[in-house]
């Protein structure tokens, strides 16, 4: 399913990280917001060396989702990649 554009256009307008914060608060429940939160924070041990099994253990998650954030990480022209290897 594609994100609705309208709806990444509004996100990426809103440059005050509180009023995203509100606005996330607003539009996702808290399930949502920490699945969210979760994924970037194993793509990003994952993108600093950190094994699979070590993921699994500080997050209690199985490896099958961490796998899926690997992939994500090998991919051919991967923004989160990009992303990730910008902010070292």
């Amino acid at each position: 399913m594609a994100i609705d554009r309208e709806l990444l256009r509004v996100i990426s307008s809103i440059k005050d990280l509180d009023e995203l914060n509100r606005f996330f608060r607003d539009i996702f429940t808290p399930a949502e917001l920490d699945d969210i939160s979760l994924r970037w924070k194993l793509l990003k041990d994952l993108h600093q060396g950190m094994t699979q099994r070590k993921i699994s253990e500080k997050y209690g998650i199985s490896l099958c989702k961490i796998t899926r954030g690997s992939k994500v990480l090998k991919q051919k022209g991967s923004v989160v990649l990009k992303v990730l290897d910008a902010g070292e």
